[in-house]
């Protein structure tokens, strides 16, 4: 005797819990991401085969370029924050609560402290390279090497930064200290290279990192 044949019905999938998840997500990542801000000073640097990546964070960068410019900036944003306070104090050029909101957002900047409100006062697209003629440097420690300034209180700044998050937050773990990395055009001269590591030299910074660029394979 014949199998009775049993008809097979035709299985659908509602995919509507997982459209609904999908869009979520998205909506999630669109709110909470942060988009890159443009380079104020774009430098075209030297290409090497080295895949060593720098740190998102505990970092300052010294960028070098347009003949000579020298700009800075810090990863962190509150470290970016108390390092403008602890220049405040020392030039005596003060700063209102609103600067040192607009300085956290300052990935970088090029200008002597005594410009830099009228900097911060500007919007961000006006804040081009243009009108920045870079962080004065010299070979020397006074307070006329504000390159030296910047770096050695933006160390103290990390320092301070990293032992109030021990008492705030549970299992910190303490990054150590302040890395730099300088950032310059493959064909910048040799004297201003030489004053900024001049400059990290004389406060201890003897390890520091140099950005390339990936070199193209042959």
């Amino acid at each position: 005797m014949g199998k009775a044949k049993v008809k097979r019905a035709s299985t659908a999938i509602d995919m509507t819990a997982m459209c609904d998840v999908s869009f979520l997500l998205l909506t999630f990542f669109v709110l909470t991401a942060t988009a890159r801000q443009p380079e104020v000073m774009p430098v075209d640097t030297p290409a090497s085969t080295t895949l060593d990546k720098l740190p998102d964070d505990n970092l300052s960068v010294i960028t070098v370029g347009n003949k000579g410019k020298v700009f800075f900036g810090v990863k962190n944003p509150e470290v970016r924050k108390i390092t403008l306070k602890n220049m405040s104090a020392k030039y005596g050029v003060a700063f209102s609560e609103q600067d040192y909101e607009k300085f956290k957002a300052l990935d970088e900047f090029g200008v002597p402290i005594k410009n830099l409100r009228a900097l911060l006062s500007l919007e961000n697209d006006k804040r081009t390279e243009d009108i920045q003629p870079g962080i004065p440097v010299d070979s020397t420690e006074a307070n006329t090497n504000e390159l030296y300034q910047w770096v050695q209180q933006a160390r103290l700044a990390t320092v301070e930064f990293n032992r109030d998050q021990e008492t705030k937050v549970k299992n910190w773990v303490d990054p150590g200290p302040m890395k730099v990395a300088i950032k310059a055009d493959a064909e910048e001269k040799y004297s201003i290279m030489n004053l900024i590591i001049e400059t990290l030299r004389n406060q201890k910074q003897n390890k520091f990192s140099f950005v390339t660029g990936l070199r193209q394979e042959n």
